[in-house]
């Protein structure tokens, strides 16, 4: 039914979405099943352009996070931090395009992203390269120890744009993981995240149809899910909550990896 859908709404080319980048933004995210994204998804035509990329409308991801040997940028997302950051490089599988992102997340709630282009033999190092090396020095703050590479993930995504073109919505599912440390891999594919990201406080189309389905805004990083499912050094103690959410809402049992190791 989803594909269906998708083939009816009216597309939105690459070169359009450059219009809504949105790079300095307020994220909004959901957490829902695939029955919950079949169900609202018969509302979206009317509302909504999808982005088509060469005739597909669902586009595959490919991204790698680095960290500290301790974990700091974890570490500080778990401790609730307001001001933190995430350093990452990004796939876009269907283009071959790469990128080395710097994510901040500010204490006003906004997010905030700089990103460089890289070519593929860059994949998986940060400072062999002299541009991104110095986009590096410049952009992060959050350590100076050497950053390396620690989870991967790979998923699907649907990118919607509202008719005003002042909004874009994406929607993430067949999310899997492996940790470039222990090599150790997790599966949540059920999982369907959605984040709605805006220019500010404005109404959203895609906000009250999740409304009127009463799917409750909730924030888990794929980052934090990944390295909560995969690495057994970790604190965890804040997503005990989230962690039996996810696992009620995809009819399976996760286990967080460091508790494992603790038994």
């Amino acid at each position: 039914m989803l594909d269906e859908v998708l083939c009816d709404m009216a597309p939105i080319s690459l070169e359009e979405m450059s219009t809504v980048k949105l790079m300095n933004r307020t994220d909004t995210k959901y957490l829902l099943n695939r029955q919950m994204l079949a169900d609202i998804a018969r509302h979206w035509s009317p509302l909504f352009f999808v982005q088509d990329i060469a005739g597909k409308r669902t586009a595959s991801y490919k991204t790698l996070y680095f960290d500290t040997p301790d974990a700091l940028t974890y570490t500080v997302h778990h401790n609730r931090h307001l001001h933190r950051q995430k350093i990452r490089q990004r796939e876009y599988v269907d283009t071959g395009t790469l990128f080395c992102e710097v994510k901040n997340k500010v204490n006003t709630g906004r997010t905030k992203k700089k990103r460089m282009e890289i070519p593929a033999s860059e994949w998986g190092k940060l400072y062999e390269m002299p541009e991104m090396k110095q986009f590096l020095k410049e952009k992060v703050w959050i350590t100076q120890e050497p950053l390396l590479p620690r989870l991967q993930n790979q998923f699907q995504r649907i990118t919607l744009v509202n008719k005003a073109k002042t909004e874009r919505i994406t929607i993430d599912s067949g999310i899997r993981f492996h940790n470039q440390l222990n090599n150790c891999v997790a599966d949540v594919s059920d999982l369907v995240i959605v984040e709605v990201k805006q220019d500010g406080n404005q109404p959203s189309d895609f906000k009250k149809l999740l409304l009127d389905a009463r799917v409750p805004q909730k924030r888990l990083s794929k980052y934090c899910l990944g390295m909560l499912l995969t690495d057994e050094h970790i604190k965890y103690n804040r997503f005990k909550e989230k962690i039996r959410y996810v696992s009620k809402l995809i009819n399976r049992e996760l286990t967080i990896a460091a508790m494992n190791f603790e038994l």
